[in-house]
Order: structure tokens, then C-alpha cells, then sequence
């Protein structure tokens, strides 16, 4: 499942433009209690230092959500076996996300840590064994006072079987040896739950005597539409782990979660305010074990910009996703709602070059419309929306049209 990944100028911009205001914070393990782990089980995604990251304090205080999901670590984009986020800044000498940890703690809450995620190199992959892979991440609690753990197993290491074998067996080490902590398994999603791969990742936790707190699927990128799709899957998904983990229905159900999209999916899939109603209903009404999404980043609606990193491209208020985790954890989000904040200052206007369509071939140079604004094509394409792939992708945002 895409996310929009953070490009290395821009973590090393934020790292440079921190490092001094936040070198007291070089170790962000806190003398902190953990909170309960319905507040890890609700946690949203969040970015810490890319996708124009929102004040995470903010946040809390617009909708009472106490923890986060900081995403992701990855293995260095060198190659190797240290924990990095996002390959490009090393766990070890990190100051900008402790900094951030440090706020969210300093109000009252915390954190999990995701591993994985779409794209980039795995620890899984780079790390030779188990042990080597668990020792990679018992840094990064080690360094941040972890109570939380998340495993997103995706590609491209989903379908490498020693790779999810690596993660698994590091799961189970860490879940051993560090008592108490909430460990979560988060995969692809398809209509049947999950796919082939995500199946035999299921037969392999069992065989390796491993049960995490929660296997949440991701149903979005595969064809879905709306809340009631999802809510199938998941239903497919309760029955997958009976079958292939040997639990009855209410254990099943306690062990699944939802880990969605809001807004505009990366194949132009939208899920609306309405539609996590729908899932936020059925993941209540069955006592599913985990309620999350990615991401808050993108939780607040677009004026000026499609880009799918910052914006969801659906109607909302500020945060009206992350109120639906809020209140997954039995808390009750505050009944003022914030001021919708633009991303950009820049409304969209009315286009005269044409319209962006996806069967056509473009070329450097071409120019089209889409979504107010016009978009100027860096290379050969076809296919790729304007707007849903950031800076990286084939499409420079021209401005309003």
C-alpha cells in the first residue's frame, strides 16, 4: 500500500534546522507510565518529520487522542542492520523525533513505533537472522522508552519468506523479552481478508508460537469501495484467523483490527468521514482489538493542493478522522471543532489547458489540468494522477489555474 515516503532533503532540512533546540532531548526514554493499551491500540499514524507534520500537541488537545504511531523505521538506504527512520537518519544519534516524543509525553501522552511500511529496505531483509533482527530493534525502544510496537509488513519483504520470518521471530523475541509491550501485526487487505501472502504470514506466526496483540489488515489500494467493502473484508478477515490460528469467534475478534485510509486512496479509492463511521460502528458493535489509520498528516481537507501526503481531497474538519480513534480508546473527544486549516494559502481557480486523463501518454513539458490547478510533466507518463505522488513523482504542481 503506497504512503508517501519522506525524501532524504527533507528529513536532512528538519534535522539541521532542530538538532540545537533539541540536543537535550538525544534520549527520549521517559520516566513515564504507559498508558493503557486501548490508547496504543487507537494510535493513528503519524509522520513525525515529513509530510508537513502537524503539531502533535495540537492534535491531542483538538480531539483528546493520546498516542501516536511514528512512522517508519527502515534499514539505512546504504544497506545494513541499524535502525534508521526512514533509511535516511540513524535511531542512534536522532534528536528531531525524541523531540517530538518528548512533547507528546510532556502532554500527557505517548508513543508506538512502526517498522516497515510500503517500499523502501526492511530490517528483515538486511539483517541475518533472527536475533540480529531483533537486536536492530530493541535500539529503538531501548532509545525511546517504547511501550508500543507496530510490525508493518509490507512490500517489498512481504513476499520474501526469510525476510517475514526475520520480523516475526523478532516480534516474538521482543514481546518476550520486553514484558508488557503492545505488540501489533498490520498487513495488505484484500476482500478475502488478506491474500496469499498475508495468509501464510498468519501460518507462520502460529508455527512460531508467536501471538502479537492485534493482526490488523489494510483494506484500501485493492479495489474497494467505501465502508461497506471494508467492513467485509474485516469479516472475512475474522474468519481467516479462526481458521488458520485456531481461535473461537470472540478471540478472533479481539485479535483483528482496522487499519484504514482517510480520504483519497493512492488508486483513487475515497473513504469518507461517513465510511469510518461505518467501520468505527462494526469495530465496536464486534469488539475488534485495534482501531487506526494513516494517517494525521493527511487528516484535514485540501485548499490548494491534492498532494495525498498532507490533505485527505475529502470534505472534513481538522482531525475528524483521528476523533474516530479518540473515541475507539473509550474517550470522548472535545465537541468544539477547530478551524479547517489550508495547506496552502493558494485557492484553486478555473483551468483552461486540458483535462488530465488517465489512458493518455504524456511527455516532458505537457501541461494538463486537474483538480484546479495545472501540472506540468517531468518525464514520460501514464497513468500517475497529478497531485498523488508529491514532489517525487512525474508532475509539478504549475499552481492555480
Amino acid at each position: 500500500m503506497q504512503r508517501s515516503r519522506l525524501a532524504a532533503v527533507g528529513l536532512a532540512a528538519v534535522l539541521a534546522g532542530t538538532a540545537a533546540t533539541l540536543a537535550v532531548t538525544t534520549n527520549a526514554q521517559a520516566d513515564t507510565e504507559a498508558l493503557g493499551s486501548n490508547w496504543y491500540a487507537s494510535a493513528p499514524y503519524l509522520m513525525p518529520v515529513s509530510n508537513n507534520p502537524p503539531d502533535p500537541v495540537a492534535v491531542m488537545a483538538a480531539t483528546g487522542q493520546k498516542a501516536f504511531q511514528l512512522a517508519f523505521i527502515l534499514a539505512p538506504n546504504g544497506g545494513g542492520c541499524s535502525p534508521t527512520w526512514d533509511g535516511v537518519s540513524a535511531v542512534s544519534s536522532d534528536t528531531a523525533v525524541a523531540g517530538v516524543i518528548s512533547r507528546i509525553r510532556g502532554a500527557g501522552g505517548d508513543v508506538s513505533v512502526s517498522v516497515g511500511g510500503y517500499g523502501g529496505t526492511k530490517l528483515g531483509q538486511t539483517c541475518g537472522s533472527v536475533s540480529a533482527t531483533a537486536a536492530a530493534y530493541q535500539q529503538v525502544i531501548t532509545k525511546y522508552g517504547l511501550k508500543a510496537i507496530d510490525f508493518d509488513l509490507e512490500e517489498p519483504e512481504y513476499e520474501n519468506d526469510a525476510a517475514i520470518a526475520n520480523e516475526l521471530g523478532a516480534a516474538k523475541t521482543l514481546q518476550a523479552t520486553n514484558p508488557g509491550l503492545f505488540v501489533s501485526v498490520t498487513m495488505p487487505g484484500t476482500a478475502a481478508g488478506t491474500g496469499w501472502f498475508g495468509t501464510l504470514l498468519i501460518d507462520k506466526a502460529k508455527s512460531i508460537g508467536f501471538t502479537p496483540d492485534n493482526f490488523s489488515i489494510m483494506p484500501f489500494d485493492g479495489g474497494f469501495n467505501g465502508g461497506s467493502s471494508q467492513v467485509s473484508a474485516l469479516e472475512a478477515f475474522h474468519g481467516l484467523l479462526m481458521n488458520h490460528m485456531g481461535w473461537d469467534s470472540a478471540t478472533a475478534y479481539a485479535h483483528a483490527g482496522f487499519s484504514g485510509m482517510n480520504g483519497k486512496s493512492d488508486v483513487s479509492e475515497m473513504f469518507y468521514v461517513a465510511d469510518f463511521q461505518t467501520v468505527y460502528d462494526y469495530a465496536v458493535g464486534h469488539k475488534l482489538g485495534r482501531f487506526t489509520f494513516w494517517s494525521v498528516n493527511r487528516d484535514r481537507q485540501c485548499v490548494g493542493t491534492t498532494d495525498n501526503g498532507v490533505c485527505s481531497n475529502v470534505p472534513q474538519n481538522d482531525w475528524d478522522f483521528t476523533k474516530f480513534s479518540t473515541r475507539f480508546a473509550g474517550a470522548t473527544p472535545p465537541t468544539s471543532t477547530p478551524p479547517t486549516t489550508p495547506t496552502t494559502s493558494n485557492p484553486p481557480g478555473s483551468c483552461t489547458a486540458a483535462e488530465w486523463q488517465k489512458t493518455s501518454v504524456y511527455t516532458q513539458g505537457n501541461v494538463v489540468a486537474h483538480n484546479g490547478h495545472k501540472w506540468t510533466a517531468k518525464w514520460w507518463t501514464q497513468g500517475e494522477e497529478p497531485g498523488t505522488t508529491g514532489q517525487w513523482g512525474v508532475w509539478t504542481d504549475s499552481g492555480p489555474c
